[in-house]
């Protein structure tokens, strides 16, 4: 997930140092999203010039490149726009000439920066392509920046603002993008669709208005008595140093940024993809919405919009953060994620803040409060979501189809847009998302609104986009969620919507009595999470002695704690990559019991509850089969000796609040699992994603190299590809990989001399006078490797086979096993690739990326192909 920021200063001096600092740590704090490259772009030295620095890596990488390239920091700017981002790999594989900042030529004349997908990049390359443009790079981006600057090209006197909406008309798909150009200095065109966008705000002075009016391109000219007064003020006025009247061109004149007397006001603009990379810049804030065309020029700010036909608002206001600097700051905890485990106490108070009156036995949702007696006569409720919103909507529904007897329906987002499901007008449809900008979930969204159902929306993130597009909703004031892998959120929004299901039984007296135990059982949640935190160092102890070197883990729950147990597993694989299912208890003899014995980790949910009973049939059905369950109940429970059993103990609540307390020892397990998995791999489990359970790779090799000394009756040898394909030319000069590589004394004659030494059909001391085979190996193992950071390309096995190892196998039946998986580090893949130099990008490291692991036993006959 991309992360875009820029600063613009106006009449404000900040010299480059300042400039540059500001963009990188706004990065920084959009380090959370997960990226592969950053990069940035600011204005150079001399006029019409630009400073533009892109590395792959970290954002700590970028601010070394730009410290070794050593720009003039000390340049003082009055006027200045620069724009940065952060990219997660879609389009071409993360390189620095893939990395944003995309330019229109090598000038710079235009620069862009853009988070989404434009669907139509090809088309628009094509076009370009046929007008003499030529690409650089694989990106949908840069289709953007050479649209801008053949526009220009052909409309030299065109405005930046009618350039740009010209250019966005053009665009399809989902974006949110940033535009600067040299032919505009200290302007910047902010657009947005489908991808958040936040303007943040910093004036010496009090701003006049706290919103923003947004303009419409249908609006035409101002009506001719309104400009003949505009004439004749400016006429009137007899300061000839007045500041140019732009009130004919544009008719907000951006009043917000005025000061009495007509002048612009000195103004910093900061932009970012989340208000957190903002926050400790300032705290007024203003949210685009999409179809925004934001221009921030001569330090006014103008919203402009291309038609006026979606019934949005005419103003955007200009907000205040409820948002603290130390919030989005890990304090005493190692990882955003322990922190926000840990949080959980405060977060679910916030929740309920407010809205909970366990006095007086009464729920207020203002959000939803215009709504609530339509949505009591709907004709069903679907919740709609993903991933762990998805879980927590899960883990209400029963609560919801009891209190409210509605029918309730609970769809993946991404599979209800595929079914194109039913929904009609007296439907209300609930959007649950932590950051409200679930790409499938705002889908969704859009073809419930089509389809003139209610909907509601429950999110954590103000200002976003399903927050905007749903008639009412509650926000589960959460507080900011920096952890890649989503836990407050979770505990919040299950929170949230126990108090929507309460507030819609408001009139049903037959359910009082079970309300009234929910409430007060919510108002001792928090103290309860307490309680179940300081089980911490018990259940990191617990992760060391059982799941170390575990490859697999099964997660058993029933009723309303299946859905703690599918909450619990994506935890567990999200972070620490170890694969982990989770079973309805019930199923678990309609197949999955074959997979139980001693070995197979096992966590069952045996909390007390109606069906309790039915849960114990599957405890019963693990331990005779020799599991050992690792099992969360209610303290003191007799069913569960602690000779057969290893237990985490959580307090006992009403029951269908009972999955709200369960999760946490889950967040746990998982979290300290990760931390063990990302011992010696430079893995940050707060920001990064990974595709390939690269732990068991990792444990592979180590056994690897812990059994190779053990094989009396082979001789090993290992032999980098380069030194394979080289073999054809003996003269060719061997790869520094060779040095790093060899284990043993071996040299480019072994692989073509025709020597028997030992065999593996006899014991390792017998003579070469052993019959010779006719083929020149037993076996090959190809050894792909993944370098951090970069995406596994398979091709590159292939091309290393097609240099003589498939012909090898085709022609005498050598075997041939490919894909073992490791994971290097920037530093280690250089070393393997044989850099010296600064920098290492995906070609270089593609050198790297086969090495051949060669078991020799007589090269007898033939050559090498």
């Amino acid at each position: 997930m991309c992360g875009i920021f820029g600063y613009i200063n106006y009449l404000v001096e900040k010299d480059r140092k300042y400039i540059i600092q500001t963009l990188v740590n706004g990065l920084s704090r959009l380090e959370y999203r997960g990226y592969d490259s950053a990069g940035l772009a600011v204005d150079g030295d001399k006029k019409n010039e630009v400073f533009a620095f892109k590395e792959v890596g970290k954002v700590a990488k970028l601010k070394q490149l730009i410290a070794e390239s050593d720009p003039d920091m000390t340049k003082i700017f009055d006027s200045h726009a620069g724009i940065a981002h952060t990219r997660w790999a879609t389009h071409g594989q993360p390189s620095r000439i893939n990395c944003h900042p995309h330019r229109s030529d090598s000038n710079w004349q235009f620069s862009v920066v853009h988070n989404g997908i434009i669907t139509n990049y090809k088309e628009l390359r094509v076009l370009l392509e046929g007008k003499g443009f030529k690409f650089e790079t694989e990106t949908d981006t840069e289709c953007i920046a050479k649209l801008a600057k053949y526009l220009y090209d052909e409309h030299p006197d065109i405005e930046f603002l009618v350039l740009a909406k010209a250019v966005i008309k053009e665009l399809q798909g989902a974006f949110g993008l940033l535009l600067k150009s040299v032919r505009y200095p200290h302007e910047v065109i902010a657009a947005r669709k489908g991808s958040p966008l936040v303007v943040g705000v910093r004036t010496q002075k009090k701003m006049k208005v706290d919103f923003v009016d947004v303009e419409y391109a249908e609006e035409g000219p101002l009506p001719a008595e309104r400009a003949s007064q505009n004439v004749a003020i400016k006429k009137a006025s007899a300061n000839l140093l007045a500041p140019p009247d732009k009130s004919l061109l544009h008719r907000s004149q951006s009043r917000a940024f005025l000061s009495d007397d007509g002048r612009p006001i000195p103004t910093e603009f900061f932009l970012s993809s989340d208000p957190s990379a903002i926050v400790e810049h300032t705290k007024k804030v203003l949210y685009l919405e999409d179809d925004d065309i934001a221009h921030i020029h001569d330090g006014s700010l103008n919203i402009h919009r291309l038609s006026k036909d979606d019934g949005t608002s005419n103003v955007r206001a200009i907000q205040t953060l409820e948002l603290e600097l130390q919030e989005i700051m890990k304090g005493k905890f190692d990882h955003f994620m322990q922190k926000e485990i840990f949080e959980q106490p405060e977060s679910v108070i916030n929740t309920m803040r407010g809205r909970l009156d366990v006095a007086n036995q009464k729920v207020t949702l203002g959000g939803l409060k215009q709504y609530i007696s339509t949505i009591r006569r709907c004709r069903r409720l679907i919740f709609i979501a993903c991933g762990t919103s998805f879980h927590s909507c899960m883990a209400v529904r029963g609560a919801f189809e009891e209190l409210t007897e509605i029918p309730i329906s609970v769809e993946l987002a991404s599979d209800f847009l595929d079914r194109q499901a039913p929904v009609f007008r007296d439907d209300t449809c609930v959007f649950v998302s932590q950051s409200g900008e679930t790409a499938d979930s705002l889908m969704a969204l859009r073809y419930c609104l089509e389809r003139g159902a209610l909907t509601v929306g429950i999110v954590n993130v103000v200002g976003s986009s399903i927050s905007l597009l749903t008639h009412c909703g509650v926000h589960i004031n959460a507080g900011p969620e920096i952890g890649v892998a989503s836990t407050k959120a979770y505990t919040s929004q299950f929170v949230a919507m126990m108090m929507f299901a309460l507030s819609l039984s408001e009139d049903r007296a037959s359910k009082q009595k079970r309300r009234e135990d929910i409430m007060n059982g919510l108002a001792h949640v928090s103290e309860q999470f307490k309680q179940i935190l300081k089980l911490n160092d018990p259940i990191k102890s617990m992760c060391q002695k059982f799941f170390k070197h575990q490859k697999s883990l099964l997660l058993l729950g029933r009723g309303s704690q299946f859905s703690t147990a599918l909450e619990g597993a994506l935890k567990i694989k999200e972070i620490s990559y170890l694969h982990c299912e989770a079973v309805m208890s019930g199923e678990l003899k309609h197949g999955v019991l074959a997979l139980v014995d001693e070995n197979l980790p096992i966590i069952m949910i045996l909390t007390r509850d109606d069906i309790f009973a039915k849960s114990l049939n599957a405890y019963q059905q693990v331990i005779a089969r020799g599991g050992r369950p690792i099992v969360i109940c209610n303290p003191n429970d007799s069913e569960f000796p602690s000779e057969q059993t290893e237990k985490i103990e959580i307090p006992k609540t009403v029951d269908c609040l009972q999955g709200l307390l369960n999760v946490i020892p889950l967040q746990l397990i998982a979290y300290w699992l990760a931390i063990d998995a990302a011992k010696g791999n430079d893995i940050n489990i707060d920001t990064e994603h990974r595709f390939l359970a690269v732990q068991a790779t990792l444990n592979i090799l180590a056994h690897y190299e812990t059994l190779v000394p053990h094989w009396p009756k082979y001789e090993t040898r290992i032999y980098s590809s380069s030194q394979v394909q080289s073999s054809k030319n003996p003269a060719a000069p061997t790869s520094a990989v060779a040095d790093l590589l060899l284990s043993s004394a071996a040299s480019l004659t072994d692989l073509t001399t025709p020597e028997s030494k030992t065999s593996f059909q006899g014991d390792s001391k017998k003579s070469s006078s052993a019959a010779p085979l006719k083929t020149p190996f037993s076996a090959i193992i190809a050894i792909g490797v993944l370098i951090k950071g970069e995406t596994m390309h398979f091709e590159y096995i292939a091309d290393a086979a097609s240099h003589g190892l498939m012909k090898v196998q085709l022609d005498l039946g050598v075997p041939i096993v490919f894909g073992l998986l490791t994971v290097l580090t920037e530093e280690q893949g250089r070393a393997r690739a044989g850099i010296d130099g600064k920098h290492c990008h995906g070609e270089d490291w593609g050198r790297a990326a086969v090495e051949l692991g060669v078991k020799r036993q007589a090269w007898t006959e033939g050559t090498f192909v």
